[in-house]
């Protein structure tokens, strides 16, 4: 039997499912929108400007000003702010973005699913050229589509599996115009090093799973700029002397939690706090793989009717092949709770330390629907006892932060400041007192394109009647 750690590798390393037919709008937006009498969450630090006018022209923020005293320009597009709350659009920063199989009709629809749930940020984490023309597109406006940073092709002990290979792969991938490296599980510790050096001497940043024989410890000392999942912070609150016994031939996820010591996660979240590397918890993800749902249950989640059929039928495949999987391997309902209790307290402990935080969910995939995805990994995050400023700080001023210090790109977005690019959410209630007020939209805007909430709910119907009357989740 593998051990667990092997077992993950094969989940992250599946190949996406493509989308079905496109959705998309011409802009006919204004160069010059107002939004009039609106409270901003302008994501600064936590506070609320009450009666405030924003006026946003060719794609920025102008000017953030009380609206007693603020001049709406001649011919703008007025949006009535009145009683409700304008914050910075979301990001999903472990996104996933079809390769070149894809036609451009099938990507709108991932685009057009994560606009409609406030998402204007994307970080592609499994590169292929075509997604450098997708960047492209979606930043000029000839797609509809969040800003996306794109990750190279997978650096693991298969493609890199040997120094100079590593170091390479590197040089190519920053020449080819890749934001970053993308780390998946299996790296050699030698090769990992290469790829840390030749990075470094190209001026790319890496980010992605830990490997094994790299660990936790080594990583944060290498300085890399994400880890995703937090696998490698549970593995390295096991206890020295029980890790060879754990991580053996055989081990089991029981044996790594009973393992576990959950007192080494303070000392572990300083030290991440220390080195400056952020974190991507996709804790949905887990929930998903460890709910005892029937995989029929999940299948008619609200969210799944835009989603294509065999999305669902892949996903409910994939569903009850975990089942069988943990059965055989022991593991029960009792330390499916246990395993994913560790992981919400430690999603707790980092950012209780200051350690950063970035919003992310590994979408799409396991009934992962892209952008509903994210109202799902919020619920969790306030379940493990983040406040409601941690949650939307993750997804909004912490992005703009990891842009420009981390892949050394526009930073001036994030937060309701004149300036900064227009990437905007109105919503109906305010999303400090309740974080899950993040779903009630009013309306998007994307780069100064604004899409109110009865163009997105137009958009989401098309989806969701090519997709109707079709079986979901069955065998």
């Amino acid at each position: 039997m593998k051990p667990f750690v092997m077992q993950r590798l094969s989940a992250f390393l599946a190949a996406a499912l493509p989308l079905a037919a496109p959705v998309g709008a011409q802009n006919t937006t204004p160069a010059t929108v107002a939004f009039v009498d609106v409270n901003v969450i302008p994501m600064d630090r936590e506070r609320v400007l009450e009666g405030q006018t924003v006026i946003v022209r060719d794609g920025r923020i102008v000017s953030v000003e009380p609206s007693a005293r603020a001049r709406v320009p001649s011919g703008a597009l007025r949006v009535d702010g009145r009683g409700k709350y304008l914050l910075p659009g979301l990001a999903e920063m472990h996104a996933h973005i079809p390769g070149a199989q894809a036609s451009e009709q099938v990507i709108r629809d991932i685009f057009t699913l994560y606009v409609a749930n406030g998402v204007t940020t994307i970080r592609g984490m499994l590169g292929a050229p075509n997604q450098l023309t997708l960047r492209a597109k979606t930043a000029s406006g000839e797609m509809l589509g969040p800003t996306i940073f794109v990750g190279a092709p997978s650096l693991n002990g298969n493609s890199a599996g040997d120094p100079a290979t590593a170091a390479r792969l590197v040089r190519e991938h920053k020449a080819a115009g890749y934001d970053f490296l993308k780390l998946h599980p299996g790296i050699p510790r030698t090769s990992y090093d290469s790829i840390v050096a030749a990075a470094r001497a190209v001026g790319i940043t890496y980010a992605g799973h830990i490997s094994q024989g790299v660990g936790l410890e080594h990583t944060l000392a290498s300085r890399q700029s994400t880890i995703d999942h937090l696998d490698g912070y549970l593995e390295a609150a096991v206890p020295m002397e029980a890790r060879a016994r754990v991580f053996a031939d055989g081990a089991t996820l029981g044996d790594m939690i009973s393992a576990i010591d959950p007192s080494r996660f303070a000392a572990l979240a300083a030290d991440t706090r220390k080195a400056g590397t952020w974190n991507v918890p996709t804790a949905f993800l887990w929930e998903s793989f460890f709910s005892p749902e029937a995989p029929e249950d999940m299948a008619k989640r609200a969210e799944m009717k835009y989603a294509p059929p065999q999305w669902i039928n892949g996903w409910s495949n994939q569903k009850r092949n975990r089942i069988q999987q943990d059965q055989m391997n022991g593991v029960s309902p009792d330390v499916s709770t246990r395993y994913l209790s560790l992981r919400r307290t430690l999603l707790k402990t980092l950012a209780d330390s200051g350690a950063p935080l970035l919003m992310g969910t590994d979408s799409p995939q396991m009934f992962n629907v892209p952008g509903f995805a994210l109202h799902h990994e919020i619920a969790v995050m306030r379940q493990a006892g983040l406040t409601p400023w941690q949650v939307l700080e993750s997804g909004t001023r912490n992005v703009a932060e990891y842009a420009a210090r981390d892949l050394k790109l526009d930073g001036k977005f994030g937060t309701v400041t004149a300036g900064n690019r227009a990437d905007l959410i109105l919503l109906d209630a305010n999303p400090l007192t309740d974080v899950g007020n993040v779903a009630k939209r009013a309306g998007v805007m994307v780069r100064g394109r604004w899409l109110p909430a009865a163009e997105l709910d137009r958009m989401l119907a098309e989806m969701a009647a090519r997709h109707s009357g079709a079986p979901r989740g069955e065998q």
